[in-house]
């Protein structure tokens, strides 16, 4: 796993989306934001989080007796490890098959398809640079 591209299960989602908007923060504060969405125990929430800094997901800080914890991935880069972990699941990383299932599965209004033509016609401006 890069660090740009981070793949997450979905507890770790929910974790570090919990995380992101407490940090830093200490797990209890974690458990109890994730208690009525999920209902995971506080051992189930700090073990995931110290797996979590094992992998490189999250930080610690020690103050004293607390530990604090804090993301070590930004959400673009969590996001971008999602979308690429489908791609790869569903279209065997292969972008033009899942972006004409994109186009093909949802009614796009004329705003939207021409916003996608011009980060399209931007990107080939790049490129020729």
């Amino acid at each position: 796993m890069t660090r740009k591209q981070s793949e997450l299960t979905a507890g770790e989602w929910a974790i570090i989306q919990a995380v992101w908007d407490n940090e830093p923060c200490a797990a209890p504060t974690i458990q109890e934001s994730l208690e009525e969405k999920i209902g995971w125990s506080y051992s189930t929430v700090k073990t995931m989080m110290d797996r979590m800094v094992g992998k490189g997901l999250l930080r610690t800080q020690r103050m004293r007796n607390l530990i604090l914890y804090s993301s070590s991935i930004t959400k673009k880069e969590a996001q971008s490890g999602e979308i690429m972990r489908a791609m790869k699941r569903a279209f065997d990383g292969a972008l033009t098959p899942m972006m004409q299932f994109m186009l093909d599965s949802k009614s796009l209004t004329e705003d939207e398809l021409g916003q996608l033509e011009a980060m399209i016609k931007n990107k080939k401006e790049k490129a020729k640079r």
